[in-house]
């Protein structure tokens, strides 16, 4: 199996992201191809010690920077490490693409790039979160923030088959995030998304709200993006902040409360772990047809290397195929 990904998206690319590709081929049966600036790319590599064949390099001259407008970039630099990245899968010289890049030129390469599944009208951005009874999936996060209530409908069906296939999640509960539980409350929008979910064959049960996004009262939230993005990115600065409560007040601890945070150790690097995006991967882009894994901008070299890791599983479970058989299945109801 080949995963592309491009080696100059990110914050600290492309350093971390050539040491995440190196730990992912170490660890994991795949192969990378590294696309973007040959010279740093290979020289990175070498500094890496990393000499076996399992990494390849292919050039691209141009790079889609993060503050660039998604659609203008993606039609202009049309030799990018987004693009180029995109092409191989479309072209079946790769199984799938990551990048930590520019969200948004990912999205709009990857739709353009490789079209859409049949009977898939937008595709969405899914991302992993922590909740308090294991681990749930909002969808979208992002990729469509003029979305209609059909597009709910699909981005249910599309995270219920990653739930079952990659998270191991049998029968996932979905949810409508909305601004109460009763079935009357929210917009027409809301409502007549409501209906769509309660006739399909998904569990769904009901609206839930912002409250919900870590209670674990349901393993997918389904929303639209521009909601979707607000709520990611609160989920984000939240973690951020109890990282910096706890170490603003770990430093005027006294000499015996330092004595008991050394008892506390393992369970203080659990609570990390679990409150840790990297451990998660990357988000994948949902309902192109082909394997696409958005990586955080600020991602590490444990996040790249499970992005790496996500993209392989999608791939060997059918994903895709799984989301068809459902989107046909309702089609021929």
């Amino acid at each position: 199996m080949k995963i592309v990904v491009d080696a100059m998206g990110g914050d600290h690319a492309p350093g971390v992201v050539i040491d995440g590709a190196v730990a992912a081929v170490r660890e994991y049966d795949a192969e990378v191809i590294l696309v973007g600036n040959e010279e740093k790319i290979k020289t990175l590599l070498h500094k890496a010690n990393y000499t076996a064949d399992k990494i390849t390099v292919h050039p691209a001259q141009e790079v889609i920077e993060m503050s660039e407008s998604a659609a203008n970039s993606v039609r202009r630099k049309r030799n990018s490490s987004i693009v180029v990245g995109i092409n191989f899968v479309k072209e079946g010289k790769a199984d799938a693409f990551v990048s930590a890049g520019n969200t948004g030129a990912v999205v709009c390469a990857g739709t353009l790039g490789l079209g859409l599944l049949p009977g898939i009208e937008r595709p969405g951005i899914a991302i992993v979160t922590p909740t308090l009874k294991g681990i749930s999936l909002i969808i979208d996060v992002g990729a469509n923030i003029g979305a209609k209530p059909m597009h709910l409908l699909q981005y249910g069906i599309m995270a219920n088959a990653y739930s079952q296939n990659i998270l191991n999640i049998p029968v996932p509960r979905v949810g409508l995030l909305n601004v109460g539980e009763e079935e009357s409350k929210g917009t027409d929008f809301l409502k007549e998304t409501y209906e769509l979910l309660s006739k399909s064959p998904l569990k769904f049960i009901g609206n839930v709200e912002g409250k919900d996004l870590f209670s674990g009262k349901c393993d997918i939230i389904v929303c639209d993006g521009y909601v979707g993005n607000v709520a990611l990115k609160v989920i984000e600065s939240t973690a951020e902040a109890i990282q910096v409560f706890l170490k603003r007040h770990l430093l005027k601890s006294n000499l015996l409360e330092k004595l008991g945070l050394i008892l506390l150790k393992r369970r203080l690097t659990m609570f990390k772990k679990e409150m840790d995006y990297s451990e998660f991967g990357g988000a994948p882009l949902l309902g192109v047809n082909g394997v696409v894994i958005i990586g955080h901008g600020r991602s590490n070299v444990k996040a790249i290397k499970n992005a790496i890791r996500v993209a392989k599983e999608e791939v060997e479970r059918k994903v895709n195929a799984k989301i068809l058989e459902t989107i046909n299945s309702i089609n021929q109801q």
